[in-house]
């Protein structure tokens, strides 16, 4: 056991100083604060102006031809608590082009009200790259339209608030198994984000587990480590001991995630979290987020450990281990596709499939009110499945990492079976 804890420790410790490993984590750190501030930094730098210090993109100069919407626009900006100034210039548009252009101005905007009494406008920056400020003035000119188109229909504000109310809209789901749609919201977030964190933490730390067993083999340091430790337990301690630094790594982002939302400005209830839903986080659904990365972990390590086995130079490690990518690869790809439709045939039958289970079994739990039974049994296929391919493996990698030479990829795993034997 002495052994094990030695190789435990060096694993860990081996991959933690790495400086590749340290910056890493210090980026995913520093993009998860971006991330989680991004709105307010927007509106910050929004709020000093994008075209240089003294110009406010919110003040913008409006030409009216018509001498009759500015008035009414405006109210409609005020109410929306827009921000948006207008102010009205006489001058010519080639004046203000070139105010424009010389940065005294963000923008303008011409107004023109055509016999029909239809509100034809104009708005002109230096760039087509701003979308805010122009879909809010649009939203108001339709306002503005509106209400003109009342007036001259003599309609009253009654009668046009009754034209355009809103229908009540309601779905609902006759299936036991489904959630509402308010339920869906809610989960759809949170099960989007862990179904990529335990797609990346699978594949990247059983892509260092193979690379780990690589290296060894490649400087012959291998040779000297099992002259002392077993082959099986070399394997297991490094499969355990690179998966402990992956959950502390992990736990860390997760920390992080929860402060930065936390200093967030927003109330997780609007813009891209009233999407995402991020407002209501499910105990359950966090407590078999981390179950199945565990267990997920465990069953593509122990095959990522058994394929780096195999090779002996580590530029053949990405290919031999082709095939446990298109597995993850394709298990990513029906969670999420099953985002939209958690309930299809194809996506019950795969989370059944022991290499597919950890994202997909995942995404209907949380996504559907499912019987206790059905994530208990995917939990024990995938328990039985780890017992196998551990058994396995461990014969594999037995003899594996005593071969030398060109690899041929699969079909040396026979060869390491039979040079385990001996």
């Amino acid at each position: 056991m002495r052994d094990f804890w030695t190789i435990f420790k060096q694993s860990f410790w081996t991959k933690a100083k790495t400086k590749s490993f340290v910056i890493t984590t210090l980026i995913v750190v520093a993009g998860i604060f971006l991330m989680a501030n991004l709105s307010s930094i927007i509106s910050k730098v929004q709020d000093v102006g994008v075209f240089g210090e003294g110009v406010d993109d919110h003040t913008i100069l409006v030409v009216d031809k018509s001498s009759s919407i500015v008035t009414q626009l405006q109210r409609q900006l005020d109410m929306s608590d827009s921000g948006i100034t207008l102010k009205v210039t006489t001058n010519s548009n080639d004046e203000l082009e070139k105010q424009i252009t010389d940065k005294e101005i963000a923008s303008f905007l011409v107004l023109v009200l055509s016999d029909k009494d239809t509100i034809q406008a104009s708005y002109i920056s230096e760039n087509a790259n701003t979308f805010e400020i122009p879909m809010t003035i649009r939203e108001a000119l339709q306002s503005v339209q509106t209400n003109i188109k009342a007036n001259s229909l003599e309609l009253t504000e009654e009668e046009v608030s009754q034209l355009f109310s809103p229908i009540q809209f309601e779905q609902t789901a006759v299936s036991a198994s489904s959630k509402s749609e308010k339920e869906l919201s809610e989960a759809r977030g949170l099960v989007y984000v862990l179904i990529f964190v335990i797609y990346f933490a699978v594949f990247y730390y059983s892509n260092m587990i193979a690379m780990e067993v690589a290296t060894e083999k490649s400087s012959r340091v291998m040779e000297i480590i099992i002259s002392s430790v077993s082959p099986v337990k070399h394997m297991f301690a490094k499969i355990a001991g690179v998966g402990t630094l992956g959950l502390l790594q992990i736990s860390l982002f997760g920390l992080v995630g929860f402060a930065a939302l936390q200093t967030t400005s927003s109330d997780l209830t609007s813009g891209v979290f009233s999407f995402f839903g991020f407002a209501n986080v499910s105990i359950s659904t966090m407590i078999f987020a981390i179950v199945f990365f565990i267990l997920g972990y465990f069953l593509y390590a122990t095959l990522a450990a058994l394929l780096g086995s195999l090779v002996s130079r580590t530029e053949d490690v990405q290919q031999i281990l082709l095939p446990m990518t298109f597995l993850i690869i394709i298990a990513s790809f029906v969670a999420f596709s099953g985002l939209g439709n958690p309930q299809a045939t194809y996506v019950q039958i795969a989370s059944y499939f022991p290499f597919f289970t950890p994202l997909v079994m995942f995404l209907r739990v949380g996504m559907l009110d499912l019987p206790v039974w059905e994530p208990v049994l995917g939990i024990g296929i995938l328990l039985v499945t780890i017992f196998i391919l551990g058994w396995f493996g461990s014969r594999v990698y037995r003899g594996g990492v005593l071969m030398y030479g060109a690899s041929q990829s699969l079909k040396d795993i026979k060869a390491a079976i039979q040079l385990g034997k001996k």
